[in-house]
């Protein structure tokens, strides 16, 4: 029973994507509620320098948790593909060579991150008065970086078999725990950066062991022992082939932000925590978009297990078209709303203008970006990652770092520097539409389903 209502293969398109959707929304609304508590309240009880330090952490995380989570969507393919084949021995297989898997990623980021901190800001420009505590920052967030990756795996072993209801739960006892503990340790105890990535660190330990709880009491194929945790070659193979291109693409992607970083932080700590503030407000944007990216992967995967091919289609019309609508929606509210936005963070005027000047130059252009991730998460739900790897390296990375490098020595602002969003959003768009109408993505897809089957 519980199988037929997780199963995305069956029933109406636009209901079963709509209610896979709403929850991934809302869990993606209190994540960034939760990533933006530490900054809000950094930045009103600390001061600027604080947030700005906070602020210049932010590219650098994604950097190094931006590969592992890539991997985890990869495991998630496998997985949502297997269950809408109905393939239970596969389903268990997978899911246990994806947990052991995530354990050892989460060992190995705790030591890059720790270890690479000081290094990283210092090449990134940091400013001596801010670096200390983003070192502080980076290296306690870090320390917890085996939660991290825990979390994405379960989180994504539950979306791919269609529940993103409980994920949802777990989000929201977490955010709110780490709201109150930033609270405490801040404002209470009067502790500084480090504190908030203490209260995340705390947080995520709780969602990771929520999920676990889960994964570890259902009935199902997916269900998570741990005595029969283990790697399976074939399986981690596929996995890793699936997974290190979307690895690949937000490392390669994290790398051109933390070139933009780098660029920020030139303009001094109020451009710094201006341009942070904006950062987290986007987060918010970004929910329509990544909240449909992410249904029509686990949506097209499933249905391209059961090889039903029209539906994989209408799903991916509908998909998109909701995306790019909601996507657009939401910026021009952010366009006009930015300046009370950013006050809430910081009301120090040159930090409002800063974050103002950014999100005005980036946010009626959302429609592209979500279009862009939309047609990503279609072609990783098909098993072809290279392709938004390739597309996203060549117009996020080089393209968007050759710009800046060019454009900021002819005319040196925060606006030159935010331009390279909407130009390389632009570019990956076309790229990505010619992608879907020549390539034979579905069709190939069903021929190597079924000669490994």
């Amino acid at each position: 029973m519980q199988h037929q209502k997780t199963l995305l293969t069956e029933g109406p398109v636009w209901k079963k994507i709509t209610f896979f959707a709403i929850p991934l929304f809302l869990g993606n609304l209190f994540q960034q509620l939760y990533n933006t508590a530490d900054s809000l309240i950094v930045g009103n009880f600390l001061g600027s320098d604080a947030l700005a330090a906070v602020s210049s952490s932010g590219s650098l995380i994604f950097l190094l948790v931006g590969f592992f989570n890539g991997m985890s969507i990869g495991a998630g393919v496998v997985i949502a593909r297997c269950y809408g084949a109905r393939d239970t021995r596969n389903v268990e297989k997978s899911v246990h060579t994806t947990v052991t898997f995530g354990i050892l990623c989460g060992i190995l980021l705790t030591f890059l991150g720790i270890f690479l901190a000081p290094r990283l800001l210092v090449w990134m420009g940091t400013p001596e008065n801010v670096l200390p505590n983003s070192i502080r920052y980076f290296r306690i967030y870090f320390a917890g970086s085996l939660a991290f990756v825990l979390y994405n795996i379960f989180v994504g072993i539950l979306q791919s078999v269609g529940d993103s209801k409980r994920p949802l739960i777990y989000l929201i006892i977490s955010s709110v725990t780490n709201i109150l503990l930033d609270l405490l340790f801040i404002v209470v105890f009067r502790k500084g950066v480090g504190a908030a990535a203490f209260a995340t660190i705390i947080s995520q330990f709780l969602s990771a062991a929520l999920c676990l709880r889960r994964l570890m009491s259902v009935r199902e194929s997916y269900r998570v022992s741990l005595r029969k945790l283990g790697i399976d070659i074939f399986l981690l193979r596929q996995i890793i082939s699936n997974g290190l291109p979307a690895g690949l693409q937000n490392s390669i992607i994290s790398i051109a932000n933390v070139f933009v970083q780098s660029n920020i932080n030139a303009f001094g700590p109020a451009a710094m925590a201006g341009c942070g503030s904006y950062s987290k407000i986007e987060g918010f944007g970004f929910l329509p978009i990544t909240c449909f990216a992410m249904a029509l992967t686990t949506f097209i995967s499933q249905n391209l297990g059961a090889r039903k091919y029209d539906r994989v289609k209408r799903g991916a019309r509908f998909g998109i078209l909701c995306s790019v609508c909601l996507a657009e929606l939401v910026g021009i509210l952010l366009y006009f709303l930015m300046p009370m936005l950013i006050s809430c963070f910081n009301r120090e005027p040159e930090v409002i203008a800063c974050g103002t000047t950014a999100a005005r130059t980036v946010t009626l252009f959302y429609f592209l970006l979500a279009f862009s991730h939309c047609l990503a998460g279609i072609f990783r739900g098909a098993g072809k990652s290279i392709i938004p790897m390739l597309v996203m390296m060549v117009c996020w990375c080089i393209i968007r770092v050759s710009y800046i490098t060019i454009a900021v020595k002819i005319q040196p602002s925060l606006q030159t520097v935010f331009r390279a969003y909407p130009i390389t959003w632009s570019l990956s768009s076309i790229v990505f539409l010619i992608c879907y109408l020549k390539t034979d993505w579905m069709h190939n897809f069903g021929q190597r389903a079924g000669a490994g089957s």
